[in-house]
């Protein structure tokens, strides 16, 4: 088929379903994702195998496969929305106004941070939509393998020269127990002391939890008492009701350490520090904005950091971690 009657026949629309269909591997979570009806994606898709004269997915048995077309397809309409990306931010300079859109997906621990980030952004940049979605690392990891998203921000970024990493804030992961916890009581308790008690931890795949994972691990440390709850909000709330300890990110708690409704427990080799960091792949190379996002996050790290510091003077007796609650 000549170019020219692809170009004739192929439409912006038709890429973007194309797009949903092969990231989800589904016509019907695609069709979810963008507001249509299941049978509106399968007629785009049918028109633009069409345009291009061959086909682009097939099922085996209730599985979606894209073929070797979808790929170069996949890979050809990134570069084509990119560059409508860099076309809209270049005129909006033109105006006077940096406009466009920003897709961020964040894991849950970092939602105490991300937003404090995007308001200084877009007060600087009020054009810029925004879209964030919140996940576990596990769902981070698969956004960021499938490059649904402009920038990944995550803890505990897996090592791989495909991704390019830089780390913002400092992640503190602590041990909390309610008032008159018993171990509060004890001198010097252990990690395996924490252990006996019933342990609240989020789902598998949650970064928080792996890194708790692995620091028992490294000790010899078992886990045999845990509770799992869906959010750190559910944990927070677990701890004051007495079901069980936990390890949270301190910026989770600092209001109910602040408020003594939780207390900070010092344990061995604690607090787990992590960073939080901004994640792209080598492969998908950031749209104007998300180069935008990048270097106004960079030029302010300073800022970010001292804002969200932890005290570096050592906890009082009762194990209270004093911390100032953030203004807005």
């Amino acid at each position: 088929m000549s170019s020219p009657n692809l170009l004739n026949r192929l439409t912006f629309r038709q890429l973007q379903v194309f797009q949903a269909v092969h990231r989800q591997r589904s016509y019907s979570r695609a069709a979810e994702q963008l507001g249509l009806t299941q049978p509106a994606v399968s007629a785009q898709i049918r028109q633009l195998e069409l345009a291009l004269g061959q086909p682009l997915f097939n099922y085996a048995g209730k599985t979606l496969h894209s073929l070797p077309a979808a790929d170069t397809l996949a890979h050809s309409a990134r570069e084509i929305f990119g560059q409508l990306s860099r076309l809209e931010m270049n005129l909006s300079d033109i105006n006077g106004k940096i406009s466009g859109e920003l897709n961020i997906a964040a894991v849950s621990s970092a939602q105490y941070v991300v937003p404090y980030l995007l308001a200084r952004f877009r007060a600087r940049y009020p054009e810029v939509h925004v879209r964030l979605k919140v996940c576990n690392r596990r769902q981070a990891l698969e956004r960021l393998t499938e490059q649904q998203d402009d920038l990944v921000i995550m803890a505990m970024v897996p090592e791989d020269e495909r991704l390019v990493v830089m780390p913002i804030i400092d992640n503190e992961l602590i041990a909390v127990v309610w008032p008159e916890h018993p171990l509060l009581s004890m001198p010097q308790p252990s990690l395996a002391d924490f252990a006996r008690h019933y342990v609240l931890m989020r789902e598998p795949g949650s970064g928080v939890r792996n890194a708790f994972e692995q620091m028992a691990a490294s000790q010899q440390v078992a886990l045999p008492h845990c509770i799992e709850l869906g959010t750190n909000e559910a944990i927070k709330g677990g701890v004051m009701a007495h079901l069980g300890v936990a390890v949270l990110p301190r910026l989770a708690v600092q209001l109910e350490l602040e408020q003594g409704l939780l207390f900070e427990l010092g344990l061995p080799d604690f607090p787990i520090h992590r960073s939080w960091c901004t994640v792209y792949t080598r492969e998908r190379l950031p749209t104007p904005v998300a180069e935008l996002f990048l270097s106004f996050v960079r030029e302010h790290l300073p800022d970010y950091r001292r804002h969200f510091q932890a005290p570096s003077s050592p906890l009082p007796s009762h194990g209270v971690a004093c911390l100032p609650i953030l203004s807005p």
